[in-house]
């Protein structure tokens, strides 16, 4: 709530209407805390984009200060705008998402706007015969150029808090001091 407040004063006095990402942003740097994921993504400049943002207790918060203090703006179109253009941007992109729903399809369709993600790995345990976008294989979004053509894909059918460890430690974690050419 103190955020909303500080961010609508703002808004307020400079007219700047804020994105979600920047109010994830404002929280990491208000959080001041090293356990927290925003704290770090706002130290290194890391933007945290979250579609569905008015989902949940952010919303319910967002909802209740509106409500007393009508006009503060939030830009989901803004968010859009920043990602996609991020995707446009890139030499290369590489997707992983854990689960799915909004947020798969909002990274997929931005790499979209780039004739597709050059890798691209699904964590879920959603099925194609339940008709959700979760349960839809790599295979769909590469007829649609979400994943380019010559992309590599995979799609790994677990809980993504079980894999995703064992995932960051065999490919990122192994390789760290290789990478940085140690």
């Amino acid at each position: 709530m103190p955020i909303l407040k500080e961010l609508h004063k703002e808004q307020k006095e400079t007219g700047k209407v804020f994105c979600p990402s920047d109010l994830i942003e404002r929280m990491g740097k208000t959080i001041n805390n090293p356990e927290s994921v925003y704290y770090w993504c706002w130290k290194n400049k890391i933007p945290v984009f979250c579609p569905a943002i008015t989902d949940g207790a952010i919303g319910d918060v967002m909802f209740f200060y509106n409500y007393n203090n009508p006009g503060f703006i939030v830009d989901i179109l803004g968010d859009i705008v920043k990602l996609n253009k991020i995707a446009i941007d890139a030499k290369k992109t590489g997707m992983i998402i854990c689960g799915g729903g909004v947020i798969k399809h909002h990274i997929n369709n931005a790499n979209m706007m780039r004739n597709g993600a050059d890798l691209a790995v699904y964590i879920n345990t959603a099925q194609e015969f339940d008709c959700s976008d979760a349960g839809a294989k790599p295979e769909e979004a590469l007829s649609w150029g979400k994943i380019g053509a010559k992309a590599k894909y995979v799609k790994v059918y677990s809980e993504f808090t079980l894999v995703l460890p064992i995932i960051i430690g065999e490919c990122f974690v192994r390789n760290f001091e290789k990478a940085k050419g140690v």
